[in-house]
């Protein structure tokens, strides 16, 4: 890489030694990429209302290994997101072999975030097969998909952690981790940012070898880091001062000769101080020019399809499908909360205390003939209601912002909102059946219902179950919307709270004020509360276990009640997918 122009064919000669494969001093084993050469051309960018990148232009050759170095609000992130397709250029292009840029699951572009791209629940064999049943091209056979995997593993030296719970490795054997998922497609440029934060130095030295090896065997590799002992491994760098300024590009000694300095650290002291940003891209741009003029041009990298890699390489191809999508991500989905301890405990554990307070709380023989004054069983049935919501909604919330960091990874390399969101739904739908007919039958052996028919009792499992399902789709809607799970958390309370003011039993909705009606018409409890009403035996005409404000409420059909909550599950379900394809759209922040 050198510091170029604004035009793909100006790369500059340079008098560091390139490693391509073949050289001798790169390893046989392994597959060989052909790396592709990026050029960044005059690249702005704009969010917010201020200008995180100034004009930056610079060039990468295929097979090198360049870090992105900058202090605290440098845009160093957001120059590695931008040259990955992550972010839209405001103004400038990236070019990936004198093209445009494509889409990352074509052009075969890996990206590391700083998060871990992987489930910690998961051996970690089992989650890169997951991965790889997601990645590879569709038609590959599961032998195909072990076989990637392994020598990923290998590759990484991780064959005998393959078995190891995710969350149970080290802090580098994590990142690696998440590097391997990156190479299952064999990538021909990979992109990673701070791929070493918050990793001792020896554990930093193993992942950074990990880099210069890929870089070796042809793979183009950027990544950003904070770290100048890092800089020298790297075949070049680029400085960038404070809000997006290029200051400098050019290999380690270039840069020591630029910045007069013998320690690279001291590079980020004179960026801070010595000038403005301006005034260090004003030097650069001078200083570059002037090489330039003296320099001999570097010939331009051909623009060409890469040849086809070796036996071991992961052919280009068609994408999985969605449903072949939704069914491999429904298995995960399962398969991690089965391995979640928090998950399970939330899962099983809410259950059993709703319905072991429930029973304690109302004596039994409750439906029994009473006064025209006895509420016990209106507030038996909102509770049973506002059961079915609470278990809808704690099981979605926390989701999808759990693993927003997989997701956003996994949408850019293809994968399909639809697929992700039905194979939550497909998962959680089984085991809220379940919660309801438990909490049904529980109730009906301690004589907290009443003797009924089958038919009434199936008609209250549809609709708890009804009620759940969009309670459900609203816990994955606000899952989606929130930044972290402890936004999740806090959301909890503010949804279930308005369930229960405006549900129509604390307040019956003919006696709310206006507003209070208005609003009760989008409480999922109230429909539910209403069609429970109806199904048991509530005689509001007598006055008989309730009291004649409910009349209203509990007049009519229930499956009135039914199509509300099912139009509101519809509803939410695409709102959730929605949010997340605005959120985590290819070239979208």
């Amino acid at each position: 890489m050198t510091a170029g122009s604004g035009a793909a064919h100006d790369r500059l000669m340079t008098d560091t030694i390139d490693l391509r494969p073949g050289d001798p001093a790169v390893p046989s084993h392994g597959p060989v990429a052909h790396g592709v050469a990026v050029d960044v051309l005059a690249v702005t960018r704009h969010a917010g209302g201020r200008q995180l990148l100034h004009e930056v232009s610079f060039s990468v050759a295929p097979g090198e290994l360049v870090a992105l170095v900058g202090g605290s609000g440098a845009g160093k992130t957001t120059l590695l997101e931008t040259m990955a397709g992550l972010r839209p250029p405001s103004s400038g292009a990236v070019l990936y072999d004198g093209a445009a840029m494509a889409h990352g699951a074509e052009a075969r572009i890996g990206f590391v975030p700083q998060d871990d791209i992987i489930h910690r629940d998961l051996p970690l064999r089992r989650t890169l097969r997951y991965a790889a049943g997601l990645r590879l091209p569709a038609g590959t056979d599961a032998a195909g998909i072990a076989q990637t995997v392994e020598e990923t593993l290998h590759d990484l030296d991780l064959a005998d952690r393959s078995d190891v719970r995710v969350g149970s490795l080290s802090g580098g054997q994590r990142k690696r981790a998440s590097i391997a998922v990156e190479l299952l497609t064999r990538p021909r440029l990979l992109f990673l940012d701070e791929p070493t934060s918050g990793l001792d130095p020896s554990t930093s030295e193993d992942v950074l070898a990990v880099l210069r090896r890929l870089a070796s065997r042809g793979v183009t590799v950027v990544f950003t880091t904070h770290d100048p002992a890092e800089i020298d491994a790297c075949d070049h760098v680029v400085f960038l001062a404070r809000d997006g300024h290029l200051a400098f590009a050019g290999t380690p000694p270039e840069a020591r000769a630029y910045f007069e300095v013998d320690q690279l650290a001291r590079i980020y002291r004179l960026l801070a101080d010595e000038a403005s940003p301006e005034e260090w891209a004003a030097r650069f741009a001078t200083a570059r020019m002037e090489r330039k003029v003296g320099a001999a041009a570097r010939p331009a990298a051909p623009v060409s399809e890469p040849p086809a890699g070796p036996p071991d390489q992961a052919p280009d191809g068609r994408r999985v499908g969605p449903l072949h999508q939704w069914l491999l991500l429904s298995r995960r989905s399962a398969d991690v909360m089965v391995r979640n301890r928090l998950t399970l405990a939330v899962l099983l554990g809410s259950p059993a205390l709703v319905t072991t307070m429930m029973a304690v709380l109302f004596r039994p023989g409750a439906f029994a003939p009473q006064g025209a004054e006895a509420l016990g069983p209106v507030q038996i049935v909102f509770w049973i209601a506002f059961a079915g919501f609470f278990f809808g909604l704690t099981y979605g919330l926390l989701q999808i912002v759990g693993e927003m960091a997989v997701f956003r990874r996994e949408r850019f390399a293809g994968l399909s909102v639809v697929a992700y969101v039905l194979s939550k739904v497909a998962v959680l739908t089984p085991l809220l059946a379940v919660v309801a007919a438990t909490l049904l039958g529980v109730l009906r052996v301690l004589d907290r219902l009443p003797a009924l028919g089958w038919e009434t009792y199936a008609a209250l499992f549809v609709t708890l179950l009804v009620e759940s399902v969009a309670a459900l789709a609203l816990g994955l809607l606000a899952s989606a919307a929130v930044a972290d799970p402890a936004q999740a958390t806090l959301a909890l309370p503010m949804l279930c709270f308005p369930q229960v003011l405006f549900a129509g039993a604390i307040v019956p909705v003919g006696e709310m004020a206006a507003p209070g009606r208005l609003i009760s018409f989008g409480m999922a409890n109230r429909w539910a509360f209403e069609s429970l009403g109806r199904l048991l035996p509530l005689d509001v005409e007598t006055g008989r276990g309730t009291v004649v404000a409910y009349a209203d409420a509990f007049s009519g059909s229930a499956l009135i009640g039914w199509a509300v909550l099912a139009g509101s599950a519809v509803a939410l379900t695409v709102a959730t997918m929605w949010v997340l394809h605005r959120k985590c759209r290819p070239g979208r922040p």
